[in-house]
C-alpha cells in the first residue's frame, strides 16, 4: 500500500472525506484545496491500478495511459479526466517529471510484487510514491523551493516508512515485503517470502533501523517546518503528528506475534488538529 498523504487511502479504506489527509487539507484556501484534491484524486486513481487484482499486462498499460495523459496535460491538450488540473498546473507550477515519478512508482507494484528490496530500491520506492507527492504538494502550501524540496524529501520518507510498518500484515496478505534485504538477513531471516518473514520470531530486529530512520526523517521534517512560517506548514504539520503517533503506537505495541491492527483514535485525531490548525 502507498503513501497515506496526499496521495493516501484513508486508513479505515473510506473515501477521502474519513481520512487524515481530508482533514488536513480542508483548512486549505479554496484554490490549494482543490490543487490538493487533484493531487490525491491523481494517486488514488492510479494507486488503485496498481492495487488491483486485473491481469498484470492490463495495468501496465493503464498506467502508461496515465503518463500519456500527463504528457497531453503539459503539451496544452489535456484528456477530459485532467482538464480541472490546467489551472492548478499553472497557478502552482506542478511539475511534470512529479507526476510521472507517482506512476513510476505505483508501477513498481505491478510487473511483480515487491519483495524484501534492497535498501537503494526501497528508497527509490519511497521518493516516487511519498516524496514526489510530497514535491507537488509543497508547491501548492507555498513553501520556498530548497526548504520545500527537503520537506517533501524528509516527511514522505517518514510517512511512507510508518506505512510499511504499520500494514506489514496486510501487505503480506497480498504477496507483498517491504522490509528491506539487508535488513532481514542482519535479523538473521534469510526467506523473502512475505508470510514466513511476518511470522518470523526475528521480525523486531529487521523492523527496528526502520524505526530508527523514520523517527530521523520525521526530526529533520521538523527542523524545517520550525524555521517556515506557520501558516505554509499547517497542514504538512498535521500530518506528520498524526503518523509521528501512529508510528509511537507501533513502538508501544512491538512487532512481535500476535499484532493487533494500529490505528489513531478519533479524539487523538481531533487533537492533533485543533493544536496544529486552529490554536
Amino acid at each position: 500500500m502507498t503513501l497515506e498523504t496526499a496521495a493516501a487511502k484513508p486508513s479505515d479504506g473510506s473515501s477521502a472525506s474519513g481520512s487524515s489527509f481530508y482533514a488536513a487539507m480542508r483548512i486549505l484556501p479554496r484554490e490549494q484545496r482543490e490543487a490538493m484534491f487533484q493531487i490525491y484524486s491523481f494517486c488514488r486513481q492510479v494507486d488503485d491500478i496498481a492495487d488491483s487484482d486485473g491481469p498484470r499486462p492490463e495495468r501496465l498499460a493503464a498506467l502508461q495511459q496515465w503518463r500519456d495523459d500527463i504528457d497531453a496535460l503539459y503539451q496544452g491538450h489535456p484528456p477530459g479526466r485532467l482538464w480541472d488540473y490546467v489551472a492548478s498546473v499553472r497557478k502552482f507550477d506542478l511539475k511534470r517529471e512529479d507526476f510521472l515519478a507517482i506512476v513510476d512508482g505505483m508501477e513498481m507494484d505491478v510487473p511483480q510484487d515487491i519483495r524484501a528490496p534492497d535498501l537503494a530500491t526501497l528508497d527509490l520506492y519511497c521518493d516516487r510514491v511519498a516524496s514526489a507527492v510530497g514535491r507537488l504538494s509543497v508547491r501548492v502550501f507555498g513553501l520556498p523551493h530548497d526548504d520545500g524540496i527537503l520537506l517533501a524529501h524528509h516527511l514522505g520518507r517518514a510517512l511512507q516508512l510508518t506505512n510499511i510498518l504499520r500494514d506489514i500484515d496486510e501487505d503480506a496478505g497480498i504477496g507483498r515485503l517491504y522490509l528491506p534485504r539487508e535488513g532481514l538477513l542482519e535479523a538473521g531471516i534469510s526467506s523473502t517470502d512475505p508470510l514466513t518473514v511476518v511470522s518470523d520470531p526475528a521480525l523486531p530486529k529487521a523492523c527496528a533501523p526502520l524505526v530508527e530512520q523514520a523517527r530521523t526523517y520525521f526530526t529533520k521534517a521538523d527542523e524545517i517546518m520550525d524555521r517556515n512560517p506557520r501558516r505554509v506548514v499547517r497542514a504538512p504539520r498535521i500530518m506528520s503528528k498524526y503518523y509521528r503517533a501512529i508510528l509511537q503506537l507501533l513502538i508501544d505495541r512491538g512487532f512481535a506475534m500476535p499484532r493487533a491492527p494500529v490505528r489513531l483514535n478519533k479524539a487523538a485525531r481531533i487533537g492533533i488538529l485543533l493544536r496544529y490548525a486552529f490554536i
